[in-house]
C-alpha cells in the first residue's frame, strides 16, 4: 500500500505523528507533505524538528514542491490522508484551489476517485467551513473530525490518538488493534 499524508498547520500534530508511526510499523509506503505551519507546530506541540518528522515517512515534500512526483495524477497510490486538516486547507480542497502540494494532491484524489480522508481538527466550525466539509463529502472525500470516542475508557492522551489512528487505518482496510472495539 502507498499513501500520501498531508500535515497542515491546525493544532493536533500528534495525530499525524501517531499515524505515521503506525503506517511505518505496517510497512505502508508513505509520502509526507509538511506545510510550513505544520513544521512550526511539530516543534511547538511535539518538540520535533522537520528532520525528525521526515524520518517517520519514506518520502517527504514541502508544501511548495509543486514539481514533486506525487503532484501528478500519473503517480499511483491508494489514497491520501490530511491530518490535521486546517479550515484553510479544507477550503482549498473544497474549491479545487490547488496552490499547495497538499491541496493539489487532494484534488487529484477526488478527480481520480481515490480515497481522500480529511481529518479536520478545528472547533468550533463556521458555516462556510461546514459548507466546505459538506462539499468535500459530496465530491467523494471522507470527512473525519478528530473527535475520539470514550467508550474504550482512554487513560492517556496517547489512547485518544491511538483511537483516531485506528479509525483512519480502518478506512484503508489496514488491520489494527489500536483501540478497543465496541462490544455489547
Amino acid at each position: 500500500m502507498k499513501l500520501i499524508v498531508g500535515v497542515c498547520g491546525a493544532s493536533g500534530i500528534n495525530y499525524a505523528i501517531a499515524l505515521l508511526k503506525e503506517l511505518k510499523k505496517q510497512k505502508v509506503e508513505t509520502h509526507l507533505i509538511l506545510s510550513d505551519w505544520a513544521e512550526r507546530l511539530a516543534k511547538e506541540e511535539a518538540g520535533m524538528s522537520r528532520k525528525e518528522m521526515e524520518k517517520l515517512a519514506d518520502y517527504c515534500y514541502g508544501e511548495k514542491e509543486m514539481d514533486a512526483r506525487i503532484s501528478s495524477s500519473s503517480f499511483l497510490c491508494d489514497g491520501m490522508i490530511v491530518v490535521p486538516a486546517s479550515v484553510k486547507t479544507v477550503s482549498e480542497i473544497a474549491t479545487a484551489d490547488t496552490g499547495t502540494l497538499i491541496s493539489r494532491c487532494a484534488d487529484i484524489m477526488l478527480r481520480t476517485q481515490r480515497k481522500l480522508v480529511v481529518c479536520v481538527r478545528e472547533t468550533p466550525l463556521s458555516a462556510p467551513a461546514l459548507k466546505n466539509l459538506h462539499d468535500i463529502a459530496v465530491y467523494g472525500g471522507i470527512v473525519m473530525p478528530l473527535s475520539p470516542a470514550f467508550y474504550h475508557k482512554p487513560k492517556t492522551v496517547g489512547d485518544l490518538e491511538s483511537f483516531m489512528t485506528g479509525k483512519i487505518l480502518d478506512l484503508f482496510g489496514l488491520e489494527n488493534a489500536l483501540y478497543k472495539r465496541w462490544k455489547q
